[in-house]
């Protein structure tokens, strides 16, 4: 009786109403977004920096490194020589160092030269197929054979660059032999490769259209260049007549990947690809003595031209800026929750003075004071549910609009689905109270009606 009675007196003005409910639901919806975007943010940040202890990369922003290698959502900072970057990769002090190298996308899906080690970073395993051996052998992400609709076996070819509109790699085309297990992580838009696959898809790049003269598709290790009068190597081979010269050391360094370590004489137009070719963007390291996060950012930054981020630090301060901004969101939405529950009181004082002589009727029909006290403070707990139920509901459909353009640009969705129990119970109770607070003084004012000299006034 007293739900009904106070349903039909919330729309005795509808006006007053609904500008309530909308504060109110703009209010919950805000708060509730942010609770979702905050929480789901930070645990996918998290969770992908696992195992993590620094990044090795190419000098610049520490931050632009870390985001970039860890989580593939910026552009990266530069190259570095492998073989540079290989001597801290060996260092006693490292557990694990896993290379990365980019270059190249699949229509917006980054394409990542590593290790199988990267898999296991993530806690991935190959739902089908296998983990990938040869050159040009991918393993996609879960999210990626969804989207595209990608099986083992399938085979295309990489776009330059990060842009889907960039030039296309039709030298060689990469095969799918294994789809990565869902981990909720990175690795599930991401697709892998070996390290060589991509030192052999950027090898005769900056030839101006020679490098492919005499073979359009020249074998691993092997170089098509035009031979001109003068050029004495025999290119077919690393040992010639001319690596005799007092350089065989370096042809041992590198024996793979046919790359050539002899001095060029004059007349020689033989380029340095392969040398070139010899760069990573990244190293991810986890250390076994943490004494390497101390000490290595200082040792790195003084004897080589890298540079070592550190992910908790850098992510920290961006969850510190991030945290500002979500702040100042949440005293705005606070403060909007507060006009909405002056917005109720003043509804529900107003009602109750233009009703007064229908409470006081209801008093004399048998209705306690209780009874009125409960129906006022009903009302408002009545819109206050309602309200709140819209507001989790608009705050889940934003989220869907915002995760639909993330994953679009920076393959990062939010599962608007999920529920925070613990900080959107507090939220609900929050409101509960707002609406408590508002009903107070109409409620006291019902209870105190005095029956006999508001119907004397009638």
């Amino acid at each position: 009786m007293i739900a009904k009675l106070a349903w039909k007196n919330l729309w005795f003005k509808p006006l007053n109403t609904v500008l309530s409910l909308v504060l109110l639901t703009a209010s919950v919806a805000i708060i509730s977004l942010l609770i979702l975007l905050q929480e789901q943010f930070e645990k996918q940040f998290s969770s992908n920096i696992d195992g993590v202890d620094l990044v090795l990369g190419a000098q610049g922003s520490p931050l632009q490194l870390i985001l970039s290698s860890v989580y593939q959502v910026d552009a990266p900072t530069g190259n570095i020589d492998y073989k540079e970057a290989e001597v801290w990769m060996k260092h006693p002090f490292v557990d694990t160092a896993i290379p990365l190298a980019f270059g190249d996308n699949y229509r917006g899906f980054k394409i990542v030269g590593t290790t199988p080690d990267y898999i296991k970073k993530y806690t991935a395993t190959i739902s089908e197929g296998k983990v990938f051996e040869k050159n040009f052998e991918v393993v996609i992400g879960s999210e990626i054979a969804k989207k595209l609709n990608i099986k083992l076996g399938d085979k295309f070819f990489g776009t330059h660059g990060d842009a889907e509109e960039g030039h296309v790699h039709e030298e060689y085309a990469y095969v799918v032999v294994g789809i990565a297990s869902p981990t909720g992580k990175v690795i599930d838009n991401l697709i892998l490769c070996t390290v060589e696959s991509v030192w052999e898809m950027h090898s005769g790049h900056d030839h101006g259209g020679e490098a492919h003269s005499e073979d359009e598709n020249p074998p691993h290790g092997e170089e098509g260049h035009i031979h001109v009068e003068g050029d004495e190597h025999d290119h077919e081979h690393v040992h010639d007549e001319n690596c005799n010269h007092d350089h065989d050391h370096e042809v041992s360094e590198n024996p793979a990947h046919g790359e050539e370590g002899h001095v060029h004489e004059e007349g020689d137009e033989h380029d340095h690809e392969h040398d070139e070719a010899k760069e990573i963007t990244a190293v991810l390291v986890k250390f076994k003595n943490k004494m390497g996060i101390i000490s290595w950012p200082r040792m790195i930054a003084q004897n080589t031209k890298m540079q070592a981020a550190l992910p908790a630090i850098e992510i920290n301060r961006l969850f510190s800026l991030f945290g500002i901004g979500l702040q100042a969101l949440q005293y705005l939405a606070y403060g909007i929750m507060l006009i909405s529950g002056i917005s109720i009181f003043i509804a529900l004082y107003n009602r109750l003075k233009e009703r007064k002589y229908e409470f006081a009727l209801l008093r004399v029909s048998g209705a306690s004071r209780i009874q009125m006290l409960g129906l006022v403070l009903f009302e408002s707990l009545l819109l206050c549910v309602v309200g709140f139920f819209f507001g989790t509901l608009f705050g889940r459909l934003a989220l869907v609009m915002i995760s639909s353009t993330t994953d679009k640009q920076f393959k990062m969705a939010f599962n608007p689905m999920t529920i925070i129990w613990e900080k959107e119970g507090i939220l609900f109770l929050v409101t509960i109270f707002v609406g408590v607070l508002a009903a107070v003084i109409p409620a006291v004012k019902a209870y105190r009606l005095n029956i006999s000299k508001t119907l004397a006034n009638a």
